[in-house]
């Protein structure tokens, strides 16, 4: 069975445990949508340093990317 069909089956008061076992699956996105603003902030920073201290926003753009895999685990 596909997702279109369970959803269908969802609309039609059909399949209620299938639904809650697919949200099981779901990402949050409450946490992903924060995560994924913080990591845009600490790019901004990290691109805004690289005039000043290209070490500093090396090390602050890694940080972001470490943030973006988190924000994938969310």
């Amino acid at each position: 069975m596909d997702r279109s069909n369970i959803y269908r089956d969802i609309f039609n008061g059909k399949n209620k445990e299938r639904w809650e076992e697919e949200q099981k699956h779901m990402p949050n996105q409450k946490w992903h949508k924060i995560i994924s603003f913080i990591k845009s902030g600490v790019r901004i920073v990290g691109y805004a340093f690289i005039p000043f201290n290209l070490v500093v926003a090396t090390i602050i753009l890694i940080f972001s990317e470490v943030i973006g895999i988190i924000e994938e685990l969310v």
